[in-house]
């Protein structure tokens, strides 16, 4: 039997990385996949794949750092599919810059996208989940959410409250039967690692390599965080609330 059978997922910045490759995969394993995106052209392309690969998926448009978008996904995925199991917070941005060169529209920013959008997702979905007798919310930390990074203020602090907040769910909302964990990748071959050379003014290969530099000398891809995602969605980690799940190549280590 799929991993997934029978149950609804929510995905947010479902459009690219790590998002698209969790949808596909939840998909695949027998999951009604609701991808959540304000990339609409790549939020659709998503889901419709998904669709004509035989599996059930709906795209919402939705900017998650704003409440009234957040509660119409819920909505949306309520109406489409009757019911929400499986929450994955995946939505983030970074900024590289030290706190000198970060500007408050930028802390703003990706404090709203990384950690606001995570408050206001579990705001109304958590109450589905309970009164469905319980489910798995899965939020995207970071290495950088348990160590600290150079020239990424914003960032770090915003994991590190990710990693922190869902410790504090786990808590409130384990006697709901509601389990909640993240994931936190290391360096992984998504858009968003490539703009961080970018940001930096770096060359991109030199930026890549410099990201390959851990025990298993490479980084990582988005299907293999996936994978770890579609553990923590699934009754294989049952037993398992308030972690924060590494997988980074052994790059902490």
């Amino acid at each position: 039997m799929n991993a997934l059978q029978d149950k609804v997922a929510i995905i947010t910045g479902a459009a690219s990385g790590i998002g698209r490759a969790t949808a596909r995969l939840f998909a695949s394993e027998g999951a009604a996949v609701v991808a959540v995106d304000i990339d609409e052209t790549g939020g659709q392309a998503v889901a419709d794949a998904i669709v004509a690969e035989g599996g059930q998926a709906l795209f919402v448009s939705a900017d998650v750092t704003r409440a009234e978008d957040c509660r119409r996904v819920v909505q949306r995925a309520q109406d489409a599919f009757h019911g929400i199991h499986v929450l994955f917070n995946n939505a983030g941005v970074i900024s590289r810059a030290d706190v000198v060169e970060t500007t408050e529209e930028e802390w703003d920013w990706v404090m709203a996208v990384n950690v606001k959008s995570i408050f206001l997702m579990c705001k109304y979905v958590v109450p589905v989940m309970a009164a469905a007798g319980g489910g798995s919310i899965i939020n995207t930390g970071s290495g950088w959410g348990l160590k600290g990074g150079p020239r990424a203020i914003s960032y770090c602090a915003s994991k590190g409250a990710v990693v922190n907040m869902t410790r504090a769910l786990a808590i409130d909302h384990g006697p709901q039967n509601i389990r909640v964990n993240s994931v936190c990748p290391g360096d992984i071959d998504t858009p968003m690692l490539r703009n961080e050379a970018r940001q930096l003014g770096e060359s991109e290969s030199d930026f890549l390599a410099e990201a390959a530099d851990r025990p298993l000398r490479r980084f990582g891809s988005p299907d293999e965080i996936a994978q770890a995602v579609l553990y923590l969605a699934s009754d294989a980690s049952s037993y398992v609330a308030g972690a924060a799940l590494i997988v980074d190549g052994g790059g902490l280590a």
